[in-house]
């Protein structure tokens, strides 16, 4: 699983990332705690989450193109020091009645990571390849995912008691200026595949062929087409009962420190899943893995939102957080495997506009069906969703669809791996990224 930090590029990528994600789960507990402790209302607290995906729903196609576009180094080192600014705004709405600057300013922030995520999803294939160094990368990847979600959550629910609300926002902003210093260091130029056009066209009509492109190229991969309604269902569901982790804790497992411990216990979840999925993605078939990870993640949300104690939740936000993270990252690299370089930005942005428009309706729903209907029903729709997602996948992923990097034989491997005109690795393709989903995946 550590092969890929022997690229120093990746290293600077993935420890920015590590950082950025530290900072940003410091404030997991923190705003949505506020929030529902200032205002009682399970429906605010859910707006926080909410907040966060509509950017990734309005600009996700948009992101794709201009990572397919523009140089994605640059792009990155922009965005994350807009989001610093962003989140350095939130001091300013935590005062009783300035909520709504609270709202924007999540929005704000989420906006600059929606444009960068699509080009981070691809400068980790372009640094590591597409071969063995990819499922490594995406292995470190789901273990950070796994250390910040161990650290962070506790971390954040003390740092909020002992220091106050102020002083996450200013860490945060401390962690994007970071992983900004981390992009400069790496050398790859950054260069997309396809050079900005210099012809005259209006920007809507290239937004529109472009995107087009990016669909054409879905529908020409039968493996990969099937896992997009897979994620979105799978993420809806996941959604609305994220939506309501936090209240879950406060009012039911005993207040900020033990939702801490269970934010804790979700990433010693991640940290698990990390080897294991390192182990089986190249061995066993999506079409089998994907559901199976799909319906034991299920198990676990229902386990864990009909728990009244921590002797209950605290294995089941394990078994979330090593299956659910498994549940990301087979759809992830079975999608940098099989998607071109030129295209897999705007490929990358069609999955994450729908990932997007699912969570925003899953952590919309939740809280206002939960206020209206109680938690239990909550918890069993999301679960039966979860187990409906793990049936489409089993009934829907043709057989044979690429595992280890060489089972599509050597004419797959010549398709799938283009090479960069920019570098002499591989194309560019996706991260899946589960740092893009910084607050997403399971919680």
């Amino acid at each position: 699983m550590l092969q890929a930090l022997r690229i120093r590029d990746f290293r600077l990528l993935w420890a920015g990332s590590l950082v950025n994600s530290l900072g940003s789960w410091l404030l997991t507990i923190a705003i949505p705690a506020h929030v529902l402790l200032a205002t009682g209302s399970l429906r605010d607290t859910g707006l926080t989450l909410a907040a966060e995906y509509l950017p990734l729903l309005i600009l996700g196609p948009v992101a794709g193109v201009v990572a397919d576009r523009c140089d994605r180094r640059r792009l990155l080192i922009a965005a994350n020091l807009f989001c610093a600014g962003a989140v350095a705004t939130m001091l300013l709405g935590v005062s009783p009645g300035r909520y709504w600057v609270l709202y924007l300013a999540l929005i704000a922030e989420n906006s600059g990571t929606v444009l960068a995520g699509p080009a981070l999803q691809a400068m980790t294939p372009a640094v590591v390849g597409t071969g063995p160094l990819l499922s490594s990368a995406n292995s470190l990847t789901a273990a950070s995912g796994g250390i910040v979600r161990l650290i962070g959550g506790p971390l954040g629910g003390i740092l909020l008691a002992v220091c106050g609300i102020r002083t996450l926002i200013g860490a945060d902003s401390a962690s994007y200026v970071m992983a900004v210093t981390a992009m400069i260091l790496t050398t790859r130029s950054g260069q997309p595949i396809r050079r900005r056009r210099r012809d005259e066209d209006a920007l809507i009509t290239r937004l529109a062929r472009d995107l087009r492109q990016g669909i054409r190229a879905l529908r020409g991969q039968p493996f990969t087409r099937p896992l997009l309604p897979v994620t979105v269902i799978y993420l809806a569901a996941n959604a609305s009962l994220s939506a309501l982790l936090i209240p879950l804790g406060i009012q039911r497992l005993g207040g900020g420190e033990r939702t801490g411990l269970l934010l804790s216990f979700l990433g010693v979840g991640f940290l698990l899943g990390a080897p294991l999925i390192r182990a089986l993605i190249d061995r066993i078939q999506p079409r089998t893995l994907l559901p199976v990870t799909l319906a034991v993640t299920a198990g676990g949300y229902f386990l864990l939102f009909s728990s009244t104690s921590l002797a209950t939740a605290l294995p089941a936000a394990i078994i979330i957080g090593t299956f659910g993270s498994m549940s990301l990252v087979i759809p992830q690299t079975t999608m940098q495997r099989l998607i071109p370089g030129a295209t897999l930005g705007r490929v990358s942005a069609i999955f994450l506009t729908g990932e997007a428009a699912a969570t925003l309706a899953g952590a919309v729903a939740g809280p206002f069906l939960a206020q209206a209907a109680g938690l239990e029903t909550v918890t069993a729709v999301a679960s039966l969703l979860t187990i409906a997602a793990a049936a489409l996948a089993r009934l829907t992923v043709p057989p044979g669809a690429p595992g280890a990097p060489g089972a599509a034989g050597a004419a797959g491997a010549a398709r799938v791996r283009p090479r960069c005109s920019t570098c002499t690795t591989p194309a560019h393709s996706g991260n899946g990224d589960l740092d893009l989903f910084f607050r997403t995946g399971p919680w």
